[in-house]
């Protein structure tokens, strides 16, 4: 353990101010140093977080966390608990750019000078702003502190600083900073777990509920989750009869794959308003976004920044684009290679159980037909995973400066892969063998096995590991009743936090979405029960990822997000390929077949035509359908009508007072 040579500076440091009016401090944010990090940096980091925002801290309060029950095991003394006076918040809210009710029903940018003219804000505003609220205040003020003049941190002269480096950042490079998290508030989650997972019922989700507990990022995953649950509901209502009734006649199923193509259009455009809906009554759809900083494990000469004149890295965009075109992309071309290999063994596979099935058919040679499909489904879940650390690692390698910029080019490198990975064996069934009972076959241990695997995967592995590390931490401290059955003390509440699982965001869940969402609308017009597939498992997959939220994963900061972001684009992008997909099969039917039966040049002239045709329609109605609902365009112009004559009202007042000066 380190011993502390200042440690009556320390205390004098991280001293919660005490007050008159009964201020209590409230714990929002853990920060936990490494656990040999040299005093002086300590110190020195303490008091840039606790010093005044005009000496350049972020004015905050911070609480050592105390041992307790846990003073006899393996524990970290270097674990602090931050939060903030409500005036700081308050002010930090402003800062951030929050939007919140306003008196007469708008949504309008959160100012202290007029606060009182916000609908929800009530005496000295206490409870105004949500838990998650404030723990993202406490995020925005740790990222945003600065260096001043130090040459680097006290204590550690390798690592460098210079004038506006972010700390936090520099401290997570480097390791000193292990992790720091926002705590859970145990009652509201017990409520929010309660109304969301706990019963079984036929309900909407609380939206606003996990907004107000998570924000508006996670929110929007679980809204676009129901949306899209809700919305495959017609196909799987018109998929059953087709089943049931039309399995062995193919030709039916052009009228399905006419539908699949108008509902996975329409829906997507709906989507949007929904988007826009949610997020205006959120409060993000207005608010500008953050100038965003580099990236942490950002790195380069350093240099000045020519938009804000202060020193950072810079790196070459030309040796950035070299490694990109270089290196990663035939590391993708690669892998797609690779992939397509294990598809061909796949389907020697597959020809050869057939085979053994046509010689002597019995009860086991017809299970042995579906075997190697399993395999090639587990092996294909296999390779997802092994290509997407391959590929973080890639896209960390060509170090991007900015998280958005990072975000995009690893959200291309893992689509393109995991939709050929996945996709291309059905592609080549449908479109070469022309084998539509193998594609029925294919599409549907495919589907089911990867959903099983996902279950598995997402909800029962996690679950079980962290109830291991529970239960481990729980025998150590004497207790007998699990974290969510009884109270416990803070410090034994922290430390249960700080050993859970980090939850990465919403990509690989969005990423899930998106690989059913291809399963039902490229293919499902052969097999039509996919869509009541997807139905089952996003229902279930509903209930696994609000257990995982409140039980297995720390809780996350908030992330203000106004939509879906880049994977509204992959959305539409497959809805385009599901276009040209379901009228390749069109055309391939034998009863479109019947009407050209001496030419495959008009056939083909034919559903290339209407394909295209129905491209446009997709569109034209991507324009006709507004992406935001009228009524909110309406209060959006009026906010910035108002906002105008303000300004205007601003300037003709300086103008009035600047001529009197001189009268």
């Amino acid at each position: 353990m380190v011993q502390f040579g200042s440690l009556g500076l320390r205390n004098m440091l991280i001293k919660p101010p005490e007050k008159d009016d009964g201020f209590r401090f409230t714990p929002l944010v853990v920060v936990e140093l490494a656990l040999d990090t040299k005093e002086e940096a300590i110190t020195w980091l303490l008091s840039r977080i606790t010093d005044k925002q005009q000496n350049g801290g972020a004015e905050l309060l911070v609480e050592q966390l105390s041992p307790g029950d846990l003073a006899l095991e393996k524990h970290n003394p270097n674990m602090f608990l931050v939060g903030a006076s409500w005036q700081r918040l308050l002010s930090g809210a402003e800062d951030v750019g929050f939007f919140k009710e306003f008196n007469d029903g708008s949504m309008r940018g959160f100012t202290c000078a007029n606060k009182h003219n916000f609908k929800d804000f009530k005496g000295d505003g206490d409870g105004f702003l949500s838990m998650a609220e404030c723990q993202y205040i406490i995020k925005h003020e740790l990222d945003t502190l600065r260096a001043k003049e130090e040459s680097h941190v006290p204590g550690y002269p390798k690592v460098k600083l210079y004038p506006g480096k972010s700390i936090i950042r520099r401290l997570q490079s480097k390791g000193i900073l292990v992790q720091f998290f926002p705590l859970h508030e145990k009652e509201e989650l017990k409520r929010l777990s309660f109304s969301w997972y706990k019963k079984v019922k036929l309900s909407f989700q609380p939206l606003d509920d996990i907004k107000h507990y998570y924000g508006e990022g996670l929110a929007l995953y679980f809204g676009f989750l129901e949306y899209f649950t809700f919305a495959l509901m017609p196909m799987a209502f018109i998929g059953v009869p087709y089943y049931l009734f039309d399995w062995e006649d193919y030709d039916k199923y052009v009228v399905f794959a006419v539908f699949n193509l108008v509902w996975c259009t329409v829906i997507l455009e709906v989507w949007k308003r929904c988007s826009a809906s949610l997020a205006y009554g959120w409060g993000t759809l207005s608010r500008k976004k953050a100038f965003e900083e580099p990236r942490p494990g950002f790195h380069g000469v350093l240099g000045f920044n020519p938009v804000t004149g202060r020193e950072e890295p810079l790196y070459p965009n030309a040796k950035r684009q070299l490694r990109i075109y270089l290196v990663s992309v035939p590391f993708v071309l690669l892998s797609l290679y690779l992939s397509l290999y294990v598809m061909m063994i796949y389907f020697e596979m597959e020809g050869w159980a057939l085979s053994i099935d046509n010689e002597e058919p019995t009860f086991w040679t017809g299970i042995l037909v579906f075997i190697p499909s399993i395999i090639y489904a587990i092996v294909i879940e296999i390779m997802n995973l092994i290509y997407r650390y391959a590929a973080e690692f890639l896209t960390g390698w060509e170090n991007h400066r900015l998280e958005s910029s990072y975000q995009n080019h690893l959200v291309l490198k893992v689509l393109v892969f995991n939709f050929f990975n996945c996709f291309a064996s059905l592609f080549y069934i449908a479109f070469v063998m022309q084998d539509m009972v193998l594609l029925r076959q294919s599409l549907a241990t495919l589907l089911i096995t990867s959903q099983i695997l996902n279950q598995f995967m997402e909800a029962f592995l996690p679950y079980w590991l962290q109830r291991r590390r529970n239960k481990k931490m729980i025998r150590k401290a004497q207790k007998r009743r699990t974290l969510e059955d009884k109270e416990l003390p803070l410090a034994e509440q922290v430390m249960l936090e700080a050993d859970m699982s980090v939850y990465l965001g919403t990509f690989d869940d969005y990423l899930e979405q998106f690989l059913l969402f291809g399963y039902v609308s490229l293919f499902s017009c052969v097999y039509p029960l996919a869509a009541v597939l997807v139905v089952l498992n996003n229902v279930t997959e509903i209930y696994s990822d609000a257990f995982k939220m409140c039980r297995v994963f720390k809780r996350p900061f908030s992330d203000p997000a106004a939509n879906i972001g880049v994977w509204q684009l992959a959305f539409e992008a497959m809805s385009v390929i599901a276009v040209v997909t379901n009228f390749a099969l069109i055309g391939m039917s034998p009863q479109v077949k019947a009407y050209f039966p001496e030419s495959d040049a008009q056939l083909i002239l034919w559903t290339v035509a209407f394909e295209h045709v129905l491209l446009a329609f997709k569109f034209i109605l991507t324009f006709v359908i507004p992406d935001v609902p009228k009524q909110i365009q309406i209060k959006l112009a009026r906010l910035e009508f108002e906002s105008l004559e303000a300004l205007k009202k601003k300037k003709m007042l300086e103008a009035t007072e600047f001529s009197k000066t001189f009268q």
